[in-house]
């Protein structure tokens, strides 16, 4: 369980806007382009309609490298829930360098890079059978609600778990984000009734069939 809709940036938007023009990688052409989703880096995207060169992230798979951002960006996201959180639910959902870098091994991990190179978002998912995909640990940075991180997250880990054979995905999350399960809800997951324990708390499981029309 470790699912957080809090979006957010740590960047000025004007200060990275004025050096765009020196991030040829970040130009608007390639903004344009489509995202390539899964195993390589991903193209820069505009995360909204309106999104010019400060709106841009790239997915890319989440390396070592990316360890701690990886982890601040957890701890960022879940901090406001932290005391509906018994503790041990919270070290399962925010980690430690141990935990994350099992997961590193085991799962697929992205990624949401912003211009400055900045993470600002992660999720992970694994193939739990031989149709059904399981995601763990999303979370985008407290700063940057709105921006479609939290989507461009969840549309590149699907293609990526369809691309491994899963033709339905499930998911875990708690009674404190409801939020969270606004967005999935809006894409299409919902409740199974099952309900387990998680540490102390009720563990909350949603199911997603996956629309293969989606990402031909």
């Amino acid at each position: 369980m470790d699912f957080a809709f809090l979006l957010a940036v740590r960047h000025n938007v004007r200060a990275r806007g004025a050096g765009r023009g020196a991030r040829g990688a970040w130009s608007c052409k390639a903004m344009q382009s489509s995202c390539l989703i899964g195993g390589s880096m991903e193209k820069p995207c505009a995360a909204n309609a309106g999104g010019i060169g400060p709106h841009a992230f790239a997915i890319r798979p989440g390396i070592v490298e990316y360890a701690a951002a990886i982890l601040q960006c957890l701890g960022a996201a879940f901090e406001p829930y932290r005391s509906q959180y018994t503790p041990q639910a919270w070290l399962d959902t925010v980690m430690t360098p141990d935990t994350l870098r099992r997961r590193l091994r085991s799962m697929t991990v992205l990624v949401a890079i912003d211009v400055q190179g900045s993470v600002v978002g992660t999720i992970g998912g694994t193939v739990v059978s031989s149709s059904e995909g399981h995601l763990r640990g999303m979370a985008v940075l407290p700063e940057a609600h709105g921006r479609g991180i939290a989507q461009l997250l969840l549309d590149a880990i699907e293609k990526n778990l369809l691309g491994k054979g899963c033709t339905r995905i499930s998911l875990d999350t708690t009674e404190p984000l409801q939020r969270a399960m606004r967005f999935y809800e809006k894409n299409g997951f919902r409740r199974t009734g099952k309900v387990s324990d998680f540490f102390g708390m009720p563990l909350i499981e949603y199911l997603k069939h996956l629309p293969l029309a989606k990402f031909i």
